[in-house]
């Protein structure tokens, strides 16, 4: 077994017993160790992050970037990786990511950060079309140079330096079924809706009714959602959905009369 190269992994959860096993599996063996920030799991959860070795924090919920920031600062080492507990890091990318910190190490590599390019299965198929694939994502970084945004919604990484871009996909084991995505539009909706009406947004019914229309000829015409199939197309009317719930909520939010 090859000697593990000085990285820290940070997985948030809530209830995640269905898909950690499997995130954990494909992490076992080469980093110096797991980080796992939980905010309330009443399932196996713990359990399973226990079974592995994680370090594992229990936090109430305070939003998603500064879950992640907080479990960043947990970390003993300076290079870290964020996953998600649905996601799974592919041979492939080990293998890149090994290569990359190697090359940090040895001073042959500058960047202060990477993103890694990740693949999202979803209805029994890999979807590569539609704005899902590649889609990179920062989510290597040295720590020392990095932070999340806090928004209600959308964190991203920002690296103060130089991004890499690493090969090899972070395998994204998505919503279990159709409900699952659109509880999940549901869910999100309203903190969608949160941070449009802080930008100062508005939702006109013109805007409600034309901008999903749009969205949906992006991803299924435009981005060629088309060819992912039956996936393709409910990926696409979800989508649509997605924003039509968001800015209802922002009319709601916005003319309280309407409800």
């Amino acid at each position: 077994m090859q000697k593990p190269l000085g990285l820290s992994v940070t997985i948030i959860t809530l209830n995640e017993e269905k898909k950690l096993q499997k995130c954990l599996e494909s992490l076992s063996g080469w980093v110096d160790e797991v980080i796992v920030v939980d905010s309330g799991s009443t399932d196996a959860t713990l359990e399973i992050a226990r079974s592995f070795g994680a370090r594992i924090f229990k936090r109430d919920w305070p939003g998603f970037g500064q879950q992640k920031n907080y479990a960043m600062s947990q970390c003993k080492q300076d290079w870290v990786l964020n996953v998600d507990a649905d996601e799974v890091v592919s041979p492939q990318l080990r293998a890149s990511i090994r290569q990359f910190l190697e090359r940090v190490k040895a001073g042959k590599e500058a960047a202060r950060g990477a993103e890694l390019p990740r693949l999202s299965w979803y209805l029994g198929r890999w979807i590569r079309h539609g704005g899902w694939y590649p889609n990179h994502l920062a989510r290597l970084c040295d720590r020392n140079a990095a932070k999340w945004t806090e928004p209600p919604l959308h964190e991203a990484l920002q690296v103060n330096g130089r991004l890499a871009r690493l090969s090899g996909d972070l395998l994204h084991y998505t919503f279990d079924s159709v409900g699952d995505q659109v509880a999940t539009n549901i869910r999100y909706a309203r903190l969608g809706a949160e941070a449009a009406q802080a930008r100062g947004e508005v939702a006109t019914l013109a805007r409600i009714l034309l901008k999903p229309i749009g969205k949906f000829l992006e991803t299924y015409v435009w981005k060629r959602g088309f060819l992912d199939g039956f996936p393709g197309f409910v990926i696409s009317v979800n989508a649509a959905h997605s924003i039509f719930m968001k800015l209802v909520e922002l009319r709601l939010e916005k003319n309280p009369r309407d409800r």
